[in-house]
């Protein structure tokens, strides 16, 4: 029997990283053994996946000889950053060149990057109809992953870009319903009526990066749009409130009454929303779920989702 491949997997512990590891885990006809990448090796999840098989290693972001380190002897690497640990674009940018300098350093022959699309490339700054923040962005957590799409070009990585968007599993906590003053549970968001929002199961990163990472020769140099459904803001709500069992209206609120509200990263979050909105054709249309079930057949669409979590989503 050949050797299994060794796929490093940054952010084992998070959601990302950590569906990554259990999918590669589960499939013992992978081809492929984990090598976990965590900041604290004697944390739970990673003592946790240390359990499940995985080989736990040291790795910062900011210690970048333990980036280096981690990836030696690697064949591939799934590679994700974490914006909201820090909420800072220039932070983010910093860390992804970390990852690419040693993903280069290593030679890696196939890196499954997590990103997002850069939103200047359809919106420039110079468009007022969102705020500029953070100096040049107009939604920092998809522009600078965007913009570090380009570094692991011109490092010359061989690398698949794979386009994740909104988690179904934002549904489990702020982006939830809410019981409104009427006493009618109300799904609250910054989306136009009739506009599509593409979702996905967090968990269906990890089982598309192992299907990506299996078929190398097809999907190197290759950018995957992924989402498991494409529903409205009503079609989110209905299915909610079906899979509770009472129901859930929608309310769509105007991009610029959610900046004024106040919530954490409210412009943050209302320009990923507008985005959604003024280009839900090129957003949406980007993610082919069709296709995407060739890759990944087991993709969950919401309805499949909420099967296996109605009972997790809290209602006041």
């Amino acid at each position: 029997m050949s050797e299994k491949k060794v796929i490093a997997i940054a952010g084992a512990t998070g959601a990302q990283g950590g569906g990554t590891a259990r999918a590669i885990l589960a499939d013992p006809d992978s081809g492929f053994t984990v090598r976990a990448l965590t900041r604290n090796p004697d944390s739970p999840a990673a003592k946790e996946l240390a359990q499940l098989g995985a080989e736990v290693v040291r790795a910062d972001f900011h210690d970048e000889p333990s980036v280096h380190e981690a990836f030696e002897g690697a064949y591939g690497a799934f590679l994700v950053t974490n914006f909201w640990a820090h909420g800072s674009a220039a932070k983010e940018t910093e860390e992804i060149e970390v990852l690419v300098r040693s993903a280069k350093n290593a030679g890696l022959r196939h890196v499954v990057w997590s990103t997002l699309e850069d939103t200047r490339e359809l919106l420039p700054l110079q468009d007022e109809r969102m705020p500029v923040l953070q100096g040049k962005y107009n939604v920092p957590h998809f522009d600078a992953k965007g913009e570090g799409n380009e570094l692991f070009r011109q490092a010359g990585v061989p690398t698949t870009f794979l386009n994740t968007t909104f988690f179904y599993q934002g549904f489990l906590s702020m982006m939830g319903p809410k019981r409104a003053e009427d006493g009618v549970l109300t799904l609250t968001l910054p989306l136009e009526d009739g506009k599509l929002l593409a979702g996905v199961d967090v968990n269906d990163i990890g089982r598309t990066a192992l299907a990506i990472l299996k078929d190398s020769e097809r999907f190197i140099g290759q950018t995957i749009g992924l989402a498991g459904d494409h529903l409205t803001g009503a079609q989110y709500a209905q299915k909610l409130g079906a899979a509770i069992g009472e129901p859930v209206r929608f309310q769509s609120v105007p991009y610029d009454v959610f900046r004024s509200l106040g919530v954490p990263a409210g412009d943050e979050i209302a320009n990923m929303f507008q985005y959604y909105g003024d280009f839900d054709q090129e957003f949406t249309g980007a993610r082919d779920l069709g296709l995407l079930r060739e890759i990944t057949p087991a993709l969950e669409s919401f309805d499949d989702w909420l099967a296996q979590n109605a009972a997790n989503i809290q209602v006041d």
